[in-house]
């Protein structure tokens, strides 16, 4: 009789921790549900009652017709490519097979830069210039956090560049790539090389300050550990400082990612690079009936890519980080 209450208990107990479970995910889920109903009522009653030179503010619906014809834009304009291509090829076969000595030229498509097209550049050039300031901000992250003395000499130098708006460098970066950045053959075109750029400026100071923060909050007694087993400086890095400081690492790459991808958009209407930020300029500028659609259509995937990028890093983050509780944060 004993066994059997206290099978019930247990089993009654296991039901009540299934429920919560479930209860707690059920409302994760809704909450966010009802949260995006409300702003899409609010939204679509708002564009209702705004009216411009251009028409009705878009809402809800506009944005999804805008969906479509932006896709279908992109469909139409790979097959104009292709049948480009195809032409090429038969032209060029036709040729040899009268002259076996013909040079054969291929020609590039040089059509327009569909929706698609435009976020796959901003994608590759906000990932570079990440990736390329990530590579000079940790280690000198580590290195400042590590020597008292560097931290001094480097750290009002930080303070006084931090608060500079990358913008504000984008002039000077075109003019320095456009007259050290010359070939016939260029592997990356200039307009790519200044958006990276003024992504990596933007990224560095975040990064560096996070890391160089991390380290100096290192555990004492690790530290401590390091010293009495005498382990080399590029040891002591590996094993202790980088396990140590992920979670800042991360906190900090997080926070610059968020930064490069608004100032990458604002660079590329700015300079007329081509990007997302390109074709919201692009329409503004066109004025049809269809540019405000086009426009609140490329704010809406902005914003998710926004999000999409910063979950990324969250998800890469808890892979590698020791620290579960700061990594889902």
């Amino acid at each position: 009789m004993t066994i059997l209450i206290r099978k019930f208990i247990e089993n009654k107990a296991n039901i009540f921790d299934f429920i919560t479970i479930s209860r707690s995910n059920l409302i994760a889920f809704i909450l966010p549900f009802i949260g995006i109903v409300c702003f899409l009522l609010m939204w679509s009653l708002a564009a209702s009652n705004i009216e411009t030179s251009l028409g009705k503010f878009p809402g809800p619906n506009a944005v999804i017709t805008q969906i479509g014809n932006l896709y279908q834009e992109h469909v139409d304009e790979r097959i104009k490519e292709q049948s480009f291509l195809q032409r090429q090829e038969k032209r060029n076969s036709e040729r040899l097979s009268k002259d076996p000595a013909y040079e054969v030229k291929t020609r590039i498509y040089t059509g327009k830069e569909t929706f698609i097209d435009q976020i796959i550049t901003s994608l590759l050039t906000v990932l570079a210039g990440f990736v390329l300031a990530a590579l000079i901000a940790i280690p000198m992250g580590i290195a400042i956090g590590l020597s008292k003395t560097l931290n001094s000499a480097i750290n009002p130098i930080i303070q006084i560049f931090k608060p500079v708006s990358p913008l504000a460098w984008l002039p000077l970066v075109t003019m320095v790539v456009s007259a050290i950045y010359v070939s016939d053959d260029p592997l990356f075109s200039k307009s790519f090389i200044n958006s990276m750029i003024t992504v990596t400026l933007c990224c560095i100071w975040p990064m560096v300050i996070q890391t160089s923060v991390g380290v100096v909050s290192l555990n004492s007694d690790w530290v401590n550990v390091s010293r009495v087993l005498r382990l080399p400086a590029i040891t002591h890095v590996q094993k202790i400082v980088l396990p140590a400081t992920i979670p800042a690492i991360f906190t900090g790459m997080r926070t610059s990612l968020g930064i490069a991808w608004m100032v990458l958009i604002a660079a590329e209407m700015l300079a007329q690079n081509p990007g997302l930020g390109k074709f919201v300029w692009d329409e503004f500028q066109n004025g049809s009936s269809q540019s405000l659609s086009r426009i609140m259509t490329a704010v809406i995937v902005i914003g998710l890519i926004g999000f999409l990028l910063d979950k990324s890093m969250l998800v890469l983050q808890r892979t590698l980080s020791w620290d579960k509780a700061s990594a889902s944060r």
